[in-house]
């Protein structure tokens, strides 16, 4: 009987995770989009906004529980971590060009080479080969993407629906500094006494320090002065975006952690599959976006090639090792967490980092 209780009890819990990691994945996607969309001239400034958010939470975190360890800054420690820092910045300004550029339901479609790159980067850091279910696993999401991303030639297809090839680009790069990121987090981690908070801490404060003297020389901060003077422009959607956006990206790191501790690899990649369904079909309704027969065709075949590589590993590490085991390569899941998790699968991506 207790078990039983015990069990429901588990499977309730799982449920609740899952369902907070999906939900607060899908408001950072949509509420980014509806800011970029009434915004589309402050990108950097928004992205900002949303590391800077992350920071505060952090602090005010460390005020309520000891668990929330704030780093003391020194510059022996920055240098250690500002590679790492650098690579996420750039992805994230990626991430949000690509998301400013394509419509809220292609959106993890751009972005659909994670799994692939990540493997080609991991196996270029490990030195070793990936085996050949991985590489069919790598094979059939990269199938996935170019069918998605493929020219439309029917004729009943609207050009709005078609991304632009350099938003595309966007996506492909930031997928690639996902997967880079992914594989730099493990060798910074001992830098920062092996505390993903306080490398958190580290990545949110050092990249909002690398972006801010970007966004001057892009003249943002003279576009805001400009667009406060527009009767046209509705601040309160930037302002309240910034804010929803920086705290959901905070929950998004706390979900993307309780995920990861909860619930098995294959429970993550089945949920993150349900979530890129329910963000497509949330982008038809929301932004009317137009849903293809290539879309709906590439966000299925990139799920199903996710989910075999998930079973993939799942299988490999439940073999008996050799006494002497290769260096794995970087999960999938750590390779998104890079990103989202701390916030993802997004700031303006997914989610502000971790």
């Amino acid at each position: 009987m207790d078990q039983d209780k015990h069990n429901a009890s588990q499977t309730l819990k799982v449920a609740g995770v899952v369902s907070f990691y999906m939900g607060a994945a899908l408001v950072m996607v949509f509420v980014n989009k509806a800011v970029l969309n009434s915004s589309p001239d402050l990108p950097l400034l928004f992205l900002l906004n949303q590391l800077i958010i992350a920071v505060v939470l952090l602090h005010i975190s460390a005020l309520i529980t000891p668990k929330v360890e704030i780093p003391h800054l020194d510059l022996k420690t920055a240098k250690k971590v500002a590679p790492v820092t650098l690579v996420n910045v750039i992805g994230l300004v990626f991430n949000i060009l690509c998301l400013r550029g394509v419509e809220a339901s292609f959106f993890q479609i751009a972005r659909g080479l994670v799994l692939p790159l990540t493997i080609a980067v991991s196996s270029v850091q490990t030195r070793n080969l990936p085996s050949r279910r991985v590489l069919l696993a790598a094979g059939v999401v990269t199938l996935g993407f170019l069918l998605g991303v493929a020219p439309h030639t029917f004729a009943n297809i609207q050009w709005r629906s078609a991304p632009s090839g350099l938003s595309i680009f966007y996506g492909v790069l930031s997928s690639l500094f996902i997967a880079v990121h992914a594989v730099l987090i493990k060798s910074s981690l001992p830098h920062v006494h092996n505390s993903t908070i306080q490398l958190a801490y580290w990545q949110n404060l050092g990249s909002a320090a690398f972006l801010a003297p970007f966004i001057l020389i892009q003249g943002e901060y003279g576009r805001l002065l400009e667009l406060t003077h527009s009767s046209e422009w509705n601040g309160s959607v930037f302002v309240w975006g910034s804010i929803v956006t920086g705290v959901f990206g905070f929950l998004l790191c706390v979900a993307g952690l309780l995920s990861i501790k909860v619930t098995s690899p294959i429970t993550h990649m089945f949920s993150s599959a349900a979530r890129s369904v329910i963000q497509t079909l949330l982008g038809v309704w929301l932004f009317s976006d137009l849903l293809t027969s290539n879309r709906a065709a590439s966000i299925l075949i990139i799920a199903l090639g996710t989910m075999y590589y998930t079973w993939v590993r799942s299988v490999d590490s439940a073999s008996p090792r050799p006494s002497v085991p290769p260096r794995d390569p970087v999960d999938l899941e750590k390779a998104e967490s890079a990103l989202a998790k701390y916030a993802t699968e997004t700031p303006a991506s997914d989610g502000p980092s971790k």
